[in-house]
């Protein structure tokens, strides 16, 4: 986009680029600015003998894309200097390409103190460095008494860069640093706040881009972090942005805020109704927005560019422009709308600024620094030196006029003393360690790594201190009861909730899977008995398939008995033939030629069927004799107990009271201790003392199975098989907290915040070997059948009916209407007789089938009748076949003159002489035709 503003035919033009994020308000914001600036510098100035035209790119957001735009402007477009970019970021990597081309690039909202004019000599930033704000915030901090202060700040170099400064200025002051990456969600700034909340520190000091500074400051005040006895301090850049977008103050109330100051006069009022006019008049969604000191900073520089091209003689130094034009630059001075535009190595100073408290809807004005006379009163609007260095009373945030003291204990942050069972298997899940030197003790596992976990994710801070207790018998109810003595504040470990400890403790939600489960040896099932090939199909599959054959043969038979010889002889011939010709096509062996259409058009459709079956026929017998199935020996609990099988159960667990419910004798059960156990166990088998099945909660025995997984499948055994439901439920492992702890409920949401993230699964991976590709998956297919069925093909079955009944409904109105006068006439009698009719006309051959007429005349193996000479009027000339086939010719053809002769004769014919009649006649036009 090329703009050229107060342009006239005497006056040279200068190309300028403009790099601005376009689709950004703040660059629409600017870009009024800039064309205001173009369009009042020239009115006043229209003597001078240069116009500046400008040339706009769209760095759309990204750092690459302004660099890119400036190459494109420095080598298509040719400009003499560029305005721009919007953000530091982007300033930083374009500025070297400006510096290469030897182009000044003028920026007026790049402010990070990284971009320093002396490195960059071609470079002019026509706004305040960041840098020089660190000294007002550190003269508010220190005038307070304040001793530690959390500085908050985007995660990247330009970040980093404006904190060593502020630490080199608050050099008695603990400066803690909390970096926030410029693309943070709503979670990542909640999960950083939550953090700063444990803390003791309450002073916060933020500067990050204003979008992302002013959602943090929402997030903190949704938690909490905007009450009485927290400070918040904003930084130049989001001071200056409080009211972008018209962005209410509401959310902002008690903060405290630095600015460059930017003074009052009529030319800037002047410029912000103007502004305000054109902004409304170009933008739909203008109302209530106001031209920002940015606005201001853009409007100058401008000015200033206008005014260093007019004093640079483009003619002189066409070759050096660049240099010329950049030290001109330097040389301007004015009074601008922002105030006094004056660069001192190349980019402006502020010598003051102000300080404001957020109250209601005001920016209500409490002091300003300057470089020489630090803070000072704002009593009456007149700038006077502080006495003991103190502000005009200050709103804090909550509303409170009480002076924070700057720290607090959180009252959340407290250590609690955690119960572990001391366990002598299923280590994975828990285990604690103490040193017999050091005393120190060590607390591993499943268990402790989610709820510490949990607890990172808690709004407070939390630290547990673990204690071992060997329960009696491996019995978990004493540590709980411990809990509820109140010898602990919590238990942690792979404590099941169940409803008689619910009684006395209060439990979060389970993090592991609940109920319990069986898990069983697996056995090699390669498919090797003699009726395999029965297997790809389901019993409704084959059967349906038959019955379609049959129908299919039918239809056929139906359709080609009157005009196909194939399909014509004995009763026992054509249902074979039907028969033959049906299967046959399952490999496509059908040698019988089909003749009539709807014969034909039946047959396609069912040939397609055919195929599709055929080949989900084939694959799925491959699958089943090529893989290798492994089936779970028993999946019954009624089988074990019928067969007299033991079964396991881990010690010391409610599992065993479980089983006898189940009506397992005590002869049946054997406990185990740990997982290496049960697979000794599991590999004997009963037959040498060992166990046919284990009996568990789903957690335990997963971690048997992950370690044994080609050897042992976890089945979901059927309950209902031995008569009633199992009266024991479980919901799965918990954590245990005293009755009405108002922990339960912030742990429980923490862990499904853990559990419902990839935390777990790398929680899981870590003390249970799941991710193995050589372990079958217990709930896969490869446990039961794969066999198809006739849901997976009722649409092919559907087409192939739907086709077969359409053309049979063709063929018998066909058939009726060509013999209509048989059901019509008086003279048949019933309609018994009138069937019984129709059944003999479809029994005979359909003499006036193409079919039958050809072989008339063309079927050589024909037998031959002699007959009387033909008349002698009637002269046929012989073939050029053979002498044989012109005698056949010749005997037909008398034949059917006899014959023609013989029933003119006759009174009474019936409709099969009728049919010879033609036959004959329409035989002699062939030959007459042949000749």
């Amino acid at each position: 986009m090329d703009v050229g503003l107060g342009q006239n035919t005497t006056s040279d033009e200068i190309k300028v680029g403009v790099v601005l994020d376009l689709k950004t308000n703040f660059s629409k914001i600017c870009l009024t600015s800039i064309n205001m600036s173009l369009s009042d510098f020239y009115q006043t100035h229209p003597h001078y003998h240069t116009r500046l035209a400008l040339h706009i790119r769209d760095s759309m957001e990204d750092i690459v894309e302004a660099s890119v735009a400036a190459y494109d402007l420095i080598k298509k477009e040719q400009v003499s200097a560029i305005i721009g970019p919007r953000s530091s970021m982007q300033a930083e990597f374009m500025i070297k390409v400006a510096n290469k081309f030897q182009v000044p690039t003028i920026t007026f909202s790049a402010t990070s103190p990284l971009l320093k004019s002396i490195d960059n000599p071609y470079f002019v930033r026509a706004t305040i460095d960041d840098s020089f704000q660190v000294e007002a915030i550190a003269a508010i901090v220190k005038s307070f008494g304040w001793r530690s202060v959390v500085a908050i700040y985007a995660d990247n170099e330009i970040g980093k860069e404006i904190m060593h400064s502020l630490s080199d200025a608050l050099e008695d002051v603990e400066v803690q640093r909390s970096a926030i990456s410029q693309e943070a969600s709503d979670n990542q700034i909640l999960k950083e706040l939550y953090k700063l909340k444990t803390e003791q520190t309450r002073v916060f000091v933020i500067n990050i881009d204003s979008s992302l500074g002013f959602r943090f400051l929402k997030k903190a005040r949704e938690i909490g972090m905007m009450e009485e006895g927290y400070v918040w301090l904003l930084s130049n850049g989001m001071t200056h942005m409080m009211r972008d977008n018209g962005r209410s103050l509401e959310t902002m109330q008690g903060l405290l805020g630095v600015r460059s100051y930017v003074p009052q006069s009529k030319e800037r009022e002047d410029f912000s109704l103007r502004w305000k006019r054109k902004f409304n008049k170009e933008n739909s969604a203008g109302d209530g927005t106001e031209p920002n000191v940015f606005a201001l900073w853009a409007y100058d520089s401008v000015t200033a560019l206008a005014m260093a091209v007019e004093k640079t003689n483009t003619k002189t130094y066409i070759k050096t422009y660049g240099p010329h034009l950049i030290e001109a630059l330097s040389d301007i001075e004015f009074k601008g709308v922002a105030g006094e535009f004056k660069l001192i190595n190349r980019q402006l100073e502020s010598s003051t600024f102000e300080i404001i408290n957020v109250v209601g809807d005001e920016e209500r004005i409490i002091g300003s620094w300057t470089p020489s006379s630090g803070l000072v009163n704002a009593q009456s609007n007149k700038t006077t030196l502080l006495l003991g260095k103190r502000f005009l009373p200050v709103i804090w945030p909550g509303n409170s006029t009480v002076f924070p003291k700057g720290w607090e204990i959180p009252t959340s942050g407290k250590k609690i003393k955690v119960g572990v069972p001391v366990k002598k298997g299923f280590l994975n899940f828990v285990e604690i360690k103490t040193d017999p030197i050091s005393k120190v003790t060590t607390t591993t596992g499943y268990a402790i790594d989610i709820f510490e976990a949990a607890l990172k994710k808690l709004p407070y801070s939390v630290i547990p201190q673990y204690y071992g207790y060997e329960s009696p018998e491996n019995n978990y109810n004493h540590l709980v009861q411990q809990l509820y003595e109140g010898k602990w504040d919590a238990v942690v470990g792979d404590i099941t909730i169940t409803a008689n400890r619910s009684l006395y403790v209060d439990f979060t939600l389970p993090y592991s899977e609940s109920g319990v489960s069986m898990v069983v040896p697996l056995r090699d099932n390669k498919n090797k008995n003699a009726w395999v090939f029965l297997q790809p199909w389901s019993l409704d599959l084959w059967v349906t398939t038959g019955c379609f054959f049959v129908v299919i043969g039918f239809v056929v038979w139906l359709f080609e008995h009157r005009v196909n010889t194939d399909f014509r002889g004995p009763p026992h011939h054509q249902i074979g033939t039907s028969f033959w010709f049906s299967f046959s096509t399952l490999n496509f062996a059908h040698r019988e030629k089909v003749v009539s259409n709807l014969a034909r058009f039946v047959v396609v459709v069912w040939c397609f069927v055919v195929l599709v079956l055929t080949q989900s026929y084939t694959a799925n017998l491959t699958s089943f004799l090529t893989v290798q199935r492994l089936q779970p020996s028993a999946t019954s609990v009624e089988d074990l107990i019928r067969n007299g099988e033991s079964v396991g159960y881990q010690h010391g667990t409610f599992v065993r009271d479980f089983l006898r419910n189940l009506n397992f004798s005590e002869t049946q059960l054997k406990s185990f201790a740990s997982a290496e156990e049960c697979d000794d166990l599991l590999s004997k088998g009963t037959g040498k003392g060992g166990i046919a099945a284990a009996f568990d909660e789903v957690a335990y025995l997963k971690d048997i199975v992950s370690h044994n997984c080609s050897k042992y499948a976890m089945v979901e055994p059927s309950f209902k098989t031995v008569g009633f439901e199992p009266s024991f439920k479980t919901a799965g492992f918990g954590f245990a907290f005293p009755k009405n702890s108002p922990m339960t409920k912030d742990v429980s949401i923490a862990i499904l915040n853990v559990t419902q993230g990839t935390e777990m699964r790398r929680i899981e991976n870590k003390w249970f070997n799941r991710v193995t590709s050589e372990c079958p998956d217990p709930n896969s297919d490869d446990l039961s059948s794969n066999r198809l069925s006739v849901s997976s093909f009722w649409g092919l079955f559907l087409i192939a009916g739907v086709a077969s009944f359409l053309a049979l409904l063709v063929f018998v109105a066909l058939f009726l209407y060509e013999h209509r006068h048989t059901l019509c006439s008086n003279s048949e009698g019933s309609i018994w007789r009138k069937l019984k009719s129709l059944f003999r006309i479809f029994d005979e051959k359909d003499t006036r089938s193409h079919i039958f007429k050809s072989s008339a005349v063309h079927n050589a193996s024909s037998p031959i009748t002699p007959c009387t000479p033909s008349p002698s009027n009637v002269q046929i000339r012989p073939l050029p076949r053979s002498m044989s086939l012109n005698r056949e010719f010749e005997l037909r053809r008398a034949c059917f003159s006899m014959s023609e002769e013989r029933f003119r004769t006759q009174p009474k014919h019936d409709k099969q002489g009728e049919s010879d009649i033609e036959f004959g006649a329409e035989s002699q036009r062939e030959v007459k035709q042949t000749q």
